[in-house]
């Protein structure tokens, strides 16, 4: 179950990564190719699913990503 955990917290860190990447890229009007569809509904929709993007990695990312410490 701990790897499961883990693995999450490591996705949630690559989806927020991109979703940053993502947006410093559309400023120069370039994008990650994974997220091509991403601004097929306009700019604003665009801007909006890369905060979701953000927002949703880091949460999985404090979620599931730190090591729990051991009980004694």
């Amino acid at each position: 179950m701990e790897n499961i955990k883990s693995k999450l917290g490591q996705g949630g860190l690559v989806v927020a990564a991109m979703g940053i990447i993502s947006a410093i890229l559309s400023i120069f009007n370039y994008n990650i190719r994974l997220l091509a569809w991403i601004d097929i509904w306009g700019s604003t929709m665009g801007w909006i699913l890369r905060i979701v993007l953000v927002l949703g990695g880091g949460a999985l990312f404090f979620l599931f990503g730190r090591a729990e410490e051991d009980e004694e």
